[in-house]
């Protein structure tokens, strides 16, 4: 059973900036790709960065240059480094895996965005 565990999400003030990690059950490298899935309170979930296994990132428009995902090959994780955070940005963010037809997800972590 693959098992996806984020953390890192908070309460944060417009401007600043606040980084996600994922911790996967299994090698990172097992999966086609990773990335970050937000959804907003009545929104569908939407991609907000991906990394693939040979580490061709995709970003969506909302976040290009705001936002990197990166991988810690070493330590097994997934990140998320968000800067410039504006309160559009708050959801609940889940860490995503594809490994071949599967699609796994995590239990999701709440970014809220406000002054």
């Amino acid at each position: 059973q693959v098992q996806l565990v984020e953390s890192g999400g908070g309460l944060v003030q417009p401007g600043k900036s606040l980084r996600l990690s994922c911790a996967p059950s299994v090698n990172i490298f097992d999966f086609n790709s990773m990335g970050w899935y937000r959804q907003a309170p009545g929104k569908q979930r939407d991609l907000v960065a991906k990394i693939t296994v040979g580490g061709t990132t995709s970003y969506g428009d909302s976040v290009k240059g705001r936002f990197t995902v990166s991988r810690d090959n070493a330590n097994n994780f997934l990140y998320l480094q968000m800067n410039e955070l504006q309160p559009e940005d708050t959801a609940v963010y889940y860490c995503n895996a594809k490994m071949y037809l599967y699609d796994y997800w995590g239990q999701g972590t709440q970014v809220t965005v406000s002054s």
